[in-house]
């Protein structure tokens, strides 16, 4: 879950886990953090903006506007990419705006080494890549934003679930308790 990370930080833990040979899937490209002022940093994205092919612009370099696809490159950076255990290692790595559907189910994790809060010194300016993007091109805040808020409802709904049903299980072990002494004490005898 890249929300709330340094951009670079994460992006070399990544290109040395995927070099390692681990899959990785990074969420919630769009909530990566940058140090920096927001203008200075927007300052810079215009400035690769003005670096491309005179002849043909349309042969590279590739402006991507997108949070997830800059992140990406950012990796690709950080990978020896045109060789073969470079290349293999990048298929090895997806990158998503928000959580899609399979994610959304499954543990996320952190990376403290690369957590704005623990790594930039209280007070320090920093900036967000989503807002960066949205101001050079990338059409899909919105739908991304609403999107995040219908699966926070429904992640809402179902942890509320989730505690009730813990205290039902509680209950019901408190419940049984004395019906299971018999059991609990054969069992003891047993080793468990």
């Amino acid at each position: 879950d890249a929300s709330g990370h340094l951009l670079g930080r994460l992006a070399s833990v990544v290109a040395k886990t995927i070099l390692s040979g681990q899959r990785v899937v990074v969420v919630r490209c769009d909530e990566v953090n940058i140090s920096g002022s927001h203008y200075r940093n927007k300052l810079k994205y215009h400035k690769f903006l003005d670096k491309r092919c005179n002849i043909n612009p349309r042969r590279g370099p590739f402006h991507l506007r997108t949070p997830s696809r800059i992140f990406w490159r950012t990796v690709r950076g950080m990978l020896p990419h045109k060789t073969k255990r470079g290349a293999e290692a990048l298929k090895r790595f997806k990158v998503f705006d928000g959580i899609p559907p399979p994610y959304d189910k499954k543990k996320r994790v952190v990376v403290p080494t690369a957590l704005r809060v623990l790594r930039l010194k209280p007070g320090r300016r920093f900036c967000v890549l989503g807002r960066i993007s949205h101001e050079v091109g990338w059409k899909y805040q919105e739908i991304i934003n609403t999107l995040e808020a219908k699966r926070k409802a429904r992640a809402a709904v179902y942890y509320k679930q989730k505690k009730q049903l813990t205290l039902l299980k509680k209950k019901a072990e408190e419940n049984a308790k004395p019906q299971l002494q018999e059991i609990d004490k054969q069992l003891a005898a047993f080793g468990y």
